[in-house]
């Protein structure tokens, strides 16, 4: 089978161009010599299947950065027969570098000259058929966004295939890094020739834009209130959806599993129902949410928001070892720890990604907050509730912060933080549909797995043994809370609050149906008999513990797989575990000597 790979520089619109290309097809694979997965698609091509990589974005092969060494390592160990570059045709300029880098390389290349329409506005001019000829390769450009030039790339790309016989299988990368003033003085000559760029390139429309939202003093204030605009209308969207999604679910339950479990033996009608099949309903009530954040921050991203927003943080955060994409993912962990580590793959540093990783589980998640909202409403009176729960906003960026000091020189980060400020963009519905998928369609593959067998062993822990009433403190979670007393009591968490820790630890949603469980009461009621039996203290120290300790085994779960490493995972719970502890140990005597 034939096999084309797609490069270019970050923020090319590389990543837009392949869902085009691959539609709904692509898919998630593991390659030899690398430790990342890539992105493939298999398309029909001049009569081939073809399979097409879409591999990371970098700005040269010179450096050592996870991306750059991943891309190194794809083709000196997988045979290629084109290369597909995507190069931004308004900073030409600046990186026709990588595609001279990959030429000596003696790769088949087609060059695709993305953002046509921008460089139209921008004044820029191209002589596509000059430079094709000097650089001995078909040269086209394109619009990824809307298609154009599209059929041209496709058609170039079967002639090569076509007239190809063998792969090429380049092993001498190294040698190009005794070659860089060779090529910088190829680059300079080939723009001096064949381009022609007016003294400047500035976008009076993005410019205008930038004195607004990079200034010094509103800067800040105005992406704070953008972002909390985006989450409210996420989840003011996204819960009636859930809620209608959850009715469909418990319908479908009742309607056909009860009757259809109704004469088996008792275990395996519990197993299936009461633990498997709740479980994974209770997460997949919440992919409507999902989906919807997805969605809307592809959307952001797209459009160079969010680069905005790791610049203007960028001075904060690295103070505390991080630097401004790291704020932009801890924001995006208060809707959803899952998508925020998923979405370090955008920084070069692995120390720096490991860092943030560890800091996106202590921000308050959507399902912790249910929690919350939940035991203020039955603990707090109205006019203390908000207090209440800007204090616990406050303390998840309180100990985010803390993290970061903590481990800043276990986890050093020596790049400097370099990012390009790319022109504000309008993405379109199919690309925003498409990018979404392929993120959802991969964290469902993964945390499903873990879901279910995290539910089976939580079920199993509150109905064994037999003989003991389910939840009760004579099963086994019962007896583990128990255990765990000499821990708990001294930061006021009693045995039926440690039952429902237990249930936290596969899914922070499912602590409240733990509570109905162990109380066996529900609404109202539930919450009048919780008053009686704890106060506020308790009550904040329960809740200060739930937001600091091991985040869900879906984050978990992303963390192992994002990270590459099992022992930084048991780090991140280890080191949640404690903090949660502390803090809590910390508020409650505290709490307790002052005379509350």
């Amino acid at each position: 089978m034939k096999r084309i790979a797609l490069l270019g520089m970050p923020n090319t619109g590389k990543s837009t161009l392949f869902n085009r290309i691959s539609g709904a097809s692509a898919r998630v694979g593991n390659w030899p010599g690398i430790t990342v997965d890539l992105l493939s698609a298999k398309i029909l091509l001049g009569g081939h299947i073809v399979e097409l990589i879409d591999l990371p974005g970098i700005y040269d092969l010179h450096g050592f950065s996870e991306d750059e060494q991943v891309v190194r390592h794809f083709l000196t160990h997988n045979p290629v027969d084109l290369l597909v570059v995507l190069l931004n045709s308004t900073q030409i300029d600046r990186q026709l570098s990588l595609l001279l880098q990959l030429k000596k390389l003696g790769f088949p290349i087609v060059l695709a000259l993305n953002m046509a329409d921008e460089a139209k506005r921008a004044g820029i001019t191209i002589n596509t058929e000059s430079l094709s000829t000097a650089l001995a390769l078909p040269v086209i450009q394109i619009s990824a966004k809307y298609g154009d030039g599209l059929p041209k790339v496709l058609q170039a790309a079967t002639e090569i295939i076509n007239q190809q016989q063998a792969k090429t299988n380049p092993q001498s990368i190294a040698l190009l890094l005794q070659e860089e003033n060779e090529i910088e003085h190829e680059m300079q000559a080939l723009v001096q020739r064949h381009v022609q760029i007016p003294a400047t390139l500035n976008d009076d429309t993005t410019d205008k834009i930038d004195k607004l939202l990079l200034h010094k003093w509103l800067g800040l204030p105005l992406f704070f209130g953008a972002m909390f605009i985006l989450f409210q209308l996420i989840f003011t969207v996204g819960a009636p959806i859930q809620e209608g999604l959850a009715w469909i679910l418990d319908l479908f339950r009742a309607q056909l599993l009860d009757p259809l479990f109704a004469g088996t033996p008792h275990w395996l009608s519990g197993l299936m129902l009461d633990g498997i099949y709740n479980g994974v309903a209770t997460v997949a009530a919440f992919v409507p949410i999902i989906i919807l954040f997805f969605l809307v921050m592809s959307m952001v991203e797209d459009s160079g928001y969010l680069s905005r927003a790791a610049f203007l943080m960028d001075a904060i955060m690295a103070k505390m070892g991080l630097d401004g994409r790291s704020f932009v993912m801890m924001l995006m962990g208060f809707g959803c720890n899952v998508p925020a580590i998923m979405g370090t793959r955008i920084m070069r540093s692995r120390a720096i990604r490991l860092l943030t990783m560890l800091v996106i589980p202590l921000s308050l998640c959507s399902a912790r907050l249910q929690v919350f909202i939940f035991i203020i409403a039955a603990l707090f009176a109205p006019k203390h509730a908000a207090l209440a729960l800007f204090a616990l906003y406050v303390m998840s960026f309180f100990t985010m912060f803390l993290t970061a000091v903590l481990f800043q020189n276990q986890y050093k980060n020596t790049e400097p933080f370099i990012l390009e400020l790319p022109p504000y963009r309008f993405p379109t519905f199919r690309q925003i549909v498409l990018r979404g998928s392929h993120e959802v369609k991969h964290f469902l593959n993964r945390a499903s797995k873990f879901i279910i067998l995290g539910v089976m062993l939580v079920w199993f822990l509150s109905n064994f043994p037999s003989t003991a009433a389910p939840a009760s403190l004579d099963t086994y979670a019962g007896k583990i809370g128990l255990f765990f007393a000499p821990l708990l009591d001294p930061i006021g968490i009693n045995h039926e609050l440690a039952i429902a820790l237990i249930f936290g630890f596969v899914a922070k949603e499912i602590v409240v149906g733990a509570l109905a469980v162990i109380y066996g009461l529900q609404g109202d009621a539930l919450m009048a008999q919780m008053a009686s039996q704890i106060d506020w203290v308790q009550a904040m120290s329960f809740m200060l513990f739930t937001l600091i300790y091991t985040p869900c085994l879906s984050t978990i779960a992303t963390i192992r797989n994002e990270s590459k490493s099992t022992a930084f995972m048991w780090l991140s719970i280890a080191w949640s575990l404690a903090l949660a502890w502390i803090v809590s140990f910390v508020f409650y005597q505290s709490a307790r000597y002052l005379g509350f």
